[in-house]
């Protein structure tokens, strides 16, 4: 549940009192005037003035108004001015014509000058309205997740109708979620509550200014979407609704409503994801690792097995607990590879940097690999004047370690691994070169993700050894990049930045 507060106002559709003053006192002022220059202007010219006058005040008055200056102005310029004055009565017939005419003229100008500017009134604010409307889609579409679109829909409510407002959202199960733990939806009381739950069960208003639950504080909205109900929302009005703010109001709760179920399916929609790639990357991570512990499990059962069932020349002894040496490595990696990732994905990975020579490194690696790297020719170039670098030995040695051990399940027996390793400008650069297939192209951005194995590739292995290199690189603030090599093979390329000791401590 999400819950945001603002205010609301109405505009005034009818017409007050002090207009008709306002009225009442121009008329009387502009026929006083004209009363000490009738000598000089005659009664006739005194029409024109008034008519005048109704006009210009039809500029800013209702109808109603109008109406009684027409009337007033009327009454004054026959019992003021035609002759005989200071009576009703008309003596000429071309005078009672202009009297009439006049009355006619003024009530009609006064009026329809009214309803144009009423008409333009209603078209700017139409104009607004479409804008106001436009404003809330654009911002509700732009929004990036549902507390983002909930701030954007009460914005938009604030700006246009200025009212307190809650929305409060389903929890997924077709109920409202429980607010008793929000400071704002502690306003409400239980009762409030229990009619928020009657107005999303059954989908229609309820409160204030409404025939069902009339004596709340608040009035209840239903938010009703395509296919689901996202929640209710809950406004404080000032008094009912009328005229075309119903269907105004109406508009911009059905929008917000489409947007909130749309984000919400979406949150579903990812969910729902989520849980499906769980489920893939446990059978992913279940079928790996039963079948990476399946071998050197097997291979040190039969192995211990064969030394305890029978004695053997000392030369197949030492062959026997060479494999169980060997399986049991290959446990070790595994097992390494695995507490990696969980380090990684916990975010507990914290380089202890200090200083490191980069031949120690790549001789470990090697020393560690050495069976692995019996069927290759090996290459290490390290630049003549290599510095010592600033470095975790441990974190290093297991990427590079990786990186070696995955050119050995891929290159052709017999052809060239290199590891070169250079530093240049506060830059320690290894990389790791190999004769093997290479990568698809479509697949280069994808061979650091977790699991992920090539179409096509050598069985075993876990998919975790390039992820790993890449984690612990970047938590170096260094790049991992693959590339494929021109007369084939593949290429990783590590660049890290790192700190060199003063002169005096450089290697020889």
């Amino acid at each position: 549940m999400r819950l945001l507060k603002t205010r609301l106002s109405y505009p005034v559709l009818t017409s007050g009192i002090w207009q008709y003053i306002v009225v009442t006192l121009t008329i009387l002022v502009s026929s006083l005037i004209c009363f000490h220059f009738t000598e000089y202007i005659g009664y006739q010219s005194v029409s024109f003035i008034l008519l005048f006058v109704v006009s210009i005040l039809a500029i800013f008055m209702g109808i109603g108004p109008i109406t009684l200056a027409s009337s007033l102005s009327a009454f004054i310029w026959n019992f003021f001015f035609i002759p005989p004055k200071f009576t009703v009565n008309i003596d000429k017939t071309e005078d009672a014509l202009m009297f009439a005419m006049f009355f006619i003229i003024a009530l009609v100008n006064g009026v329809f000058t009214s309803r144009v500017r009423r008409q333009e009134r209603l078209t700017h604010e139409r104009e607004e309205r479409t804008n106001s409307l436009y404003q809330l889609t654009r911002g509700l579409a732009n929004s990036n997740d549902m507390d983002e679109l909930i701030n954007t829909a009460v914005k938009n409510i604030k700006a246009n109708f200025g009212l307190d407002v809650i929305i409060i959202l389903q929890d997924g199960n077709n109920h409202l979620t429980e607010y008793s733990k929000d400071p704002v939806m502690k306003k409400l009381t239980s009762k409030e509550t229990d009619v928020a739950g009657w107005v999303f069960e059954h989908s229609m208003k309820a409160g204030r200014y409404t025939d069902t639950f009339n004596s709340e504080n608040y009035t209840f909205y239903p938010m009703m979407g395509s296919n689901i109900k996202p929640g209710v929302i809950a406004v404080k009005l000032p008094g009912p609704i009328h005229g075309n703010n119903i269907e105004f109001w109406d508009t911009f709760v059905t929008q917000i409503s489409n947007a909130v179920e749309k984000e919400f399916l979406n949150e579903l929609a990812r969910k729902a994801q989520f849980l499906n790639e769980s489920d893939k990357l446990y059978k992913t991570l279940f079928n790996s690792i039963s079948h990476e512990l399946r071998i050197p499990v097997a291979t040190i059962m039969s192995a211990s097995e064969s030394l305890l069932a029978s004695q053997y020349p000392e030369d197949i002894r030492k062959e026997l607990s060479h494999e169980i040496l060997k399986a049991s490595s290959r446990l070790n990696r595994l097992i390494e590879n695995l507490l990696n990732m969980s380090r990684l994905e916990s975010g507990r990975i914290s380089p202890r940097l200090d200083w490191c020579d980069i031949h120690d490194l790549i001789n470990k690696v090697t020393d560690s690999l050495q069976d692995e790297l019996k069927p290759f020719q090996l290459q290490v170039e390290i630049s003549d004047d290599m510095p010592f670098v600033r470095i975790d030995f441990g974190l290093m040695e297991q990427v590079l370690y990786n990186l070696i051990y995955n050119a050995t399940q891929y290159a052709s027996i017999s052809t060239n691994l290199r590891v070169k390793a250079s530093y240049d400008k506060g830059i320690m650069t290894i990389q790791v070169l190999d004769r093997g297939p290479g990568f698809p192209e479509k697949e280069i951005p994808l061979i650091f993700n977790k699991f992920y194995r090539i179409e096509g590739s050598k069985a075993g292995g876990t998919g975790l050894g390039l992820s790993i290199a890449r984690g612990f690189t970047e938590a170096h603030n260094g790049t991992i990049i693959a590339e494929n090599r021109k007369n084939g093979g593949a290429r990783f390329t590590i660049r890290i930045p790192t700190d060199i000791p003063q002169e005096e401590f450089r290697v020889n």
